[in-house]
């Protein structure tokens, strides 16, 4: 039989606590918390190709731990335009 890898810093107990969590959360609780994802200032959910996903992955794993979130400059050019008031 082929022993299960985990990735580093993981293991079959916290394997079995997220899956737990998930398995207990209601559609409600996942909708809250997809939402919540969204609302974040420093990271933003992108549309991509599945055959670019193994190379994204890479290059995030390339910049090491801590460096994916938190960013110094958020990206003004993807976040909605500010609504103005018109004048009239």
């Amino acid at each position: 039989m082929r022993r299960n890898r985990f990735p580093s810093g993981w293991n079959e107990a916290r394997v079995r606590r997220v899956l737990e969590h998930y398995d207990r959360q209601t559609e409600e609780e996942a909708v809250a918390e997809d939402e919540a994802a969204f609302r974040r200032r420093d990271q933003t959910v992108m549309v991509v190709p599945k055959p670019l996903v193994p190379a994204i992955t890479r290059l995030i794993e390339r910049r090491g731990p801590g460096r994916q979130a938190g960013s110094r400059r958020p990206n003004g050019a993807l976040q909605p335009p500010a609504h103005k008031p018109r004048r009239g």
